[in-house]
């Protein structure tokens, strides 16, 4: 990953989402948050979708990342992660990905 005059390489085994800022990417990691400046869109076309699922216009979550799914009081679907405090949202249009789960 790069972003000015540096580059960190992260494992994606590592990465618990993608999130879009703009016009960059911000990878979560369990203890870290970087910056690429690679889309969302391309890093979606690279990542294996056994892996990795789009839950919203502007999150890509990992699939081992997600420690449970539940329905805030509005009926949404929100994503809470394995020893992370950050909850994600789930756009009604990806919802259907858990609706097996």
């Amino acid at each position: 990953m790069g972003l000015k005059d540096t580059t960190r390489l992260v494992s994606v085994d590592d990465v618990l989402y993608f999130q879009a800022l703009d016009k960059y990417t911000e990878v979560v990691t369990a203890g870290e948050r970087h910056v690429i400046r690679t889309p969302l869109k391309e890093l979606l076309q690279r990542l294996d979708p056994d892996r990795f699922a789009r839950v919203h216009r502007g999150v890509i979550v990992a699939y081992a990342a997600i420690d449970r799914i539940e329905r805030d009081l509005l009926g949404r679907l929100r994503i809470h992660l394995r020893g992370h405090r950050d909850v994600l949202p789930v756009s009604r249009a990806y919802a259907g990905l858990f609706k097996h789960m």
